[in-house]
Formats: C-alpha cells, structure tokens, sequence
C-alpha cells in the first residue's frame, strides 16, 4: 500500500475506538436543586449567645464572676442554649426541605431512579462533601464548623416538629443539647444501609433567601 493510502481498518490502533472509549468515559455532573437559607429573626439572639458565652466561661472559672451569682450564670448559660435550638432547628427546616427537593428530583430522573438514594445519602453529601464553592461560600458567611452546624439541624428536626419553650426542655438537655444532637443524627444515618452520592457527580448552588430573590426577581425582568 502506497505511502498516500488511508489507514488499514483491520489494524486495532486506526480505528475509532479511542474516540468512543473517551465519549463513554465522559461523567456527567447532576445539578441538584439549590440550597437556600433563610435568616432566623430573633433581635435578642446575637446577645443572649454572647453572654450564654461568657456565662459557660465564669462557670468554668475562666472568667471572673464578680457578684453574679451561680444561678443567674445558670440562667444566661441555658438561654443562649436555647436560642442556639432555635436557630438551629430554622436552619434544619431549610436543609430537610432541599433534601426533600433532591429526593423528588432523583426519582423523577430515569438515569438516577434505581440507584436507591435516600435522605441518608443526601444528609452524607451535604455534611462530609458539599462542592467547593459551597464551602467558601459559608465561610464569607463567617460559617467556619458547617458541618457540625448542618448535622445538629437536621437532628433536631429528626425529633421535634416544632420549637417548644424553653421550659418543656429539661435542663439537662438544653446545657447538653448538641452532644444529643450529634448522636441523633447518626443515629439516623446508621438506622439503614444507602449509597452515597459520589461528590464528583453531583453539584448543587448554596444561596442565602434574599440573594436567591433577587436572582429570581432580574430573570423575570
């Protein structure tokens, strides 16, 4: 065969097989519903942590006292416990109702559906492997244990429909709560075997309400 002549198809390394091998071994990244999370409103809150705050420190001895009395640290100790239950169980409502929205989506998909993914899954993803940005994103926010932050708040909506007041929790579990709140949720997440989310195949955007508001309000524009 001449020098100008095509190439042999017989020969294994002139066919086209590597150009199919590449198209198969190309991933798709799944683009999951966005995070978006709305400001727990509570003007008393920023103060009653900081002296909840100082309160556990002056109980510890790390911090002088002064005249306050050891029922009064007791007090402000338990208060801002309180306030954190608060916050954190708004904060749970906003991350049940995106894995409700992840689940609807990855069984209404015909490529996802039989892979048997559950809240469980979706609650490892969003706690050990969130996408990058969503990182960075929380710690502008001044978020910096986010993961400690995601799975106290699903724990609490795991046990409690609604936030009680303050004295339908024993004190015991106010003072303690995020100790409980750590074994809840893995409580839950060992209750059943499922798969986890391969974090490189999937991808979601993490959005505060008022941010996501005003994206929504320029593309109605």
């Amino acid at each position: 065969m001449g020098a100008n002549a095509g190439p042999d198809l017989n020969r294994q390394e002139d066919t086209i097989m590597p150009i199919e091998t590449t198209r198969s071994a190309a991933k798709r990244t799944w683009t999951l519903p966005p995070l978006i999370l709305h400001p727990f409103s509570d003007a008393n809150g920023p103060g009653r942590l900081v002296e909840s705050s100082r309160a556990s420190l002056m109980l510890q001895g790390l911090l002088p006292s002064g005249d306050t009395s050891k029922d009064d640290l007791e007090r402000r100790l338990l208060d801002g416990r309180y306030c954190e239950i608060r916050m954190l169980f708004y904060v749970g409502r906003d991350l049940m109702r995106w894995i409700e929205q992840c689940q609807e989506y990855v069984d209404t998909n015909l490529d996802l559906a039989d892979k048997g993914y559950k809240f469980q899954s979706f609650a490892a993803y969003l706690v050990d492997n969130p996408p990058a940005r969503v990182v960075a994103k929380l710690k502008q926010w001044g978020v910096a244990d986010y993961r400690a932050i995601f799975q106290r708040a699903l724990a609490l909506n795991t046990v409690l429909a609604d936030v009680p007041e303050r004295d339908a929790f024993s004190a015991e579990f106010v003072r303690h709560y995020y100790r409980y709140a750590d074994h809840l949720f893995l409580c839950r997440q060992h209750s059943t075997v499922f798969p986890e989310l391969p974090a490189e195949d999937f991808d979601f955007d993490l959005f505060a309400s008022g941010e996501y508001a005003r994206i929504l309000a320029k593309e109605w524009e």
